[in-house]
């Protein structure tokens, strides 16, 4: 049984099998033709000459943008520069007015902050009337500097009346002790007038005197009419001061610009020197930090292009002003010490200030903000 079943069992699956197999018709048994490059491409004709459109277009786009970018310098280290400071009063006092208000845009001389005056309107009072008293102690001295020449010259008068009244006395002496000699005075009369000369010997010495303390007495008087002339000069210093300080009251702005970081309000009291508000000049540039190996042409005068990261779709234009003499580091606080240590090169950033030829007004602009240049060097 065993042998019979395995003579029969391959010959039994055979037909089995036979009819399982899939039928295949000969166009399917022949192997697929891979179509060429040359045949897809007919068959995708258009397509093919998009694609070969786009390609050359780009090409050409890009062999274009490199003939033109290769004659600009450009940097993303570059932002708004202005010379912004701090508005503060010179004087003490109490804010009565702030008629500005943040971020506002105000003109050379407009008023930005208000400081009580009044103090400052007794000060040029007590001023005023300090002036006057030195006033009236100049022409106090100016008169007794009249009154004491008027006593020079009678000083001077007695002491020419007492040398006339010497000689007088000097002569009678003399013919008096010719007399006695020739016998013909006395000698009492000799002794009267020796008493006599040497009298008027003595209201000469003190007529001299005289005229002398009087002269000292005017070198005195003018003296103290040059203090008094000091004195009146420092009032007057003091009356111009006082009217400073009331100027000084009114903080006006030194130019055009925006208000920024207002600090000051009604009603607080600021001391001198106290910062009020920030200002920002109308007047702002460019600053881009280049790389050294990309100022080999760069000039100043060299047009430049600018976009704003704020407003993008804005361009403006300028020019090179000036190429700072020495990289950022070399004037930082810090400069770096390349004499020590291990020294590793790096390029170094050079600023370059770029002034824009007109900026938007419509365009809010200030310090800090980035922007992109683009210098043409070549």
């Amino acid at each position: 049984m065993d042998a019979q079943t395995r003579e029969r069992g391959p010959s039994a699956e055979q037909p089995q099998r036979a009819k399982e197999a899939p039928k295949t018709s000969p166009e399917e048994q022949k192997p697929t033709k891979t179509p060429s490059l040359r045949e897809r491409l007919r068959e995708h004709w258009l397509l093919a000459t998009v694609g070969a459109v786009v390609l050359i277009a780009a090409l050409v786009g890009g062999l274009l943008y490199w003939l033109a970018i290769r004659h600009y310098e450009s940097t993303d280290d570059a932002f708004v520069a202005a010379r912004s400071f701090s508005v503060a009063s010179k004087v003490g006092g109490y804010v009565t007015d702030v008629p500005v208000t943040d971020n506002q845009h105000v003109n050379a001389g407009d008023l930005i902050a208000k400081i009580d005056e009044r103090d400052y309107r007794i000060a040029i009072d007590q001023a005023t009337a300090q002036l006057a008293v030195s006033k009236a102690n100049i022409d106090n001295v100016e008169a007794q500097i009249v009154s004491q020449q008027e006593q020079i010259k009678q000083a001077q008068a007695q002491l020419e009346q007492a040398q006339a009244q010497l000689q007088f006395a000097q002569e009678e002496f003399k013919r008096a002790e010719d007399l006695v000699e020739k016998g013909a005075g006395t000698v009492q009369r000799q002794q009267q007038t020796r008493s006599d000369l040497q009298a008027q010997q003595a209201n000469t010495e003190r007529a001299k005197t005289a005229v002398t303390s009087a002269q000292v007495g005017i070198k005195t008087l003018q003296a103290q009419l040059e203090g008094a002339r000091a004195q009146l000069q420092q009032s007057q210093a003091q009356l111009d001061q006082a009217n400073l300080n009331l100027q000084y009251t009114s903080v006006v702005a030194a130019q055009s610009g925006r208000v920024v970081k207002l600090s000051g309000a009604k009603g607080t009291f600021v001391s001198a020197g106290q910062s009020l508000m920030m200002f920002v000049p109308d007047e702002v540039w460019i600053v881009a930090n280049y790389k050294e190996t990309q100022l080999n042409d760069m000039r100043p005068g060299q047009p430049v292009e600018i976009r704003i990261d704020a407003y993008p779709g804005r361009k403006l234009t300028g020019h090179v002003d000036s190429v700072q003499p020495g990289s950022g580091t070399a004037f930082s606080l810090l400069p770096a010490e390349n004499a020590t240590g291990n020294y590793v090169k790096v390029v170094q950033r050079v600023p370059v200030k770029i002034v824009v030829d007109n900026w938007p007004a419509d365009l809010p602009v200030g310090p800090g903000m980035s922007v992109v240049p683009w210098t043409r060097v070549r």
